[in-house]
């Protein structure tokens, strides 16, 4: 995602020419990186000891990235960079969730639970285009009504006056985050293969361990080389 992040940079901001070849290269991989970040982090979740004040701090955070993209940057001349819930918005309440509705959720079997969060995430997928259902197969519509304000993007309800550069609502995606909780359970009770217990790279160890802290570092750092880039090219 970081490199994504780095090629949507180039071609969005900064109009570098092989910025946008590389985007259009690498998005159709995009939501399948993107679903595998969010299950891994419903994975986390069950090793997790306070999915509550976890999701609270980064709720805090996706705010804070909130106010950053959408009051500070337009100030420096980025336009277009505005995020309103992306994906550590999507993160943080779907850990709030899964903290709230674990009692429950743990008395679904996990592999019923997986296939079930699986099945949702695919009939809830076209929300934001207006339907439910398998597109080319049977839809069902959604009413117009909620499509009317903004208020609801949060949950994928939208009309087109609205814009977020990240963009993870809550259906489908909190379904992929759920789905992964329930691997989670084989994680937690020790049930994956040896090796994926084992330490064997400290570079993986230490990119697992400040994942958060690369993900909002990674995206100023961007910025901050292709801006210099762009000013040595100019000259």
């Amino acid at each position: 995602m970081v490199f994504y992040h780095a090629f949507y940079s180039m071609s969005e901001f900064f109009g570098f020419e092989i910025g946008t070849k590389l985007l259009d290269f690498f998005t159709p991989a995009e939501p399948f990186f993107a679903a595998l970040f969010i299950v891994i982090s419903g994975i986390s979740s069950r090793l997790s000891h306070d999915n509550t004040k976890r999701g609270v701090r980064l709720l805090c955070i996706a705010l804070a990235l909130t106010v950053v993209t959408v009051v500070i940057m337009p100030m420096m001349n980025f336009e277009g960079a505005e995020i309103y819930f992306g994906i550590l918005h999507l993160l943080s309440l779907s850990m709030l969730i899964f903290s709230a509705l674990r009692a429950g959720l743990d008395k679904i079997n996990p592999i019923v639970g997986f296939v079930l969060c699986i099945v949702i995430y695919i009939l809830t997928y076209g929300v934001s285009a207006g339907f439910v259902g398998i597109a080319g197969l049977k839809t069902f519509a959604l009413p117009a009504a909620l499509y009317k304000t903004n208020y609801f993007m949060p949950l994928g309800f939208f009309n087109s006056s609205f814009h977020s550069a990240d963009y993870f609502p809550l259906l489908p995606h909190l379904f992929m985050f759920l789905a992964g909780t329930f691997i989670g359970i084989y994680a937690a009770n020790g049930r994956f293969p040896a090796f994926t217990y084992r330490r064997r790279s400290r570079a993986l160890c230490f990119l697992g361990r400040h994942a958060l802290v690369i993900y909002i570092a990674h995206q100023p750092v961007i910025f901050g080389i292709l801006w210099v880039v762009e000013k040595i090219i100019a000259k």
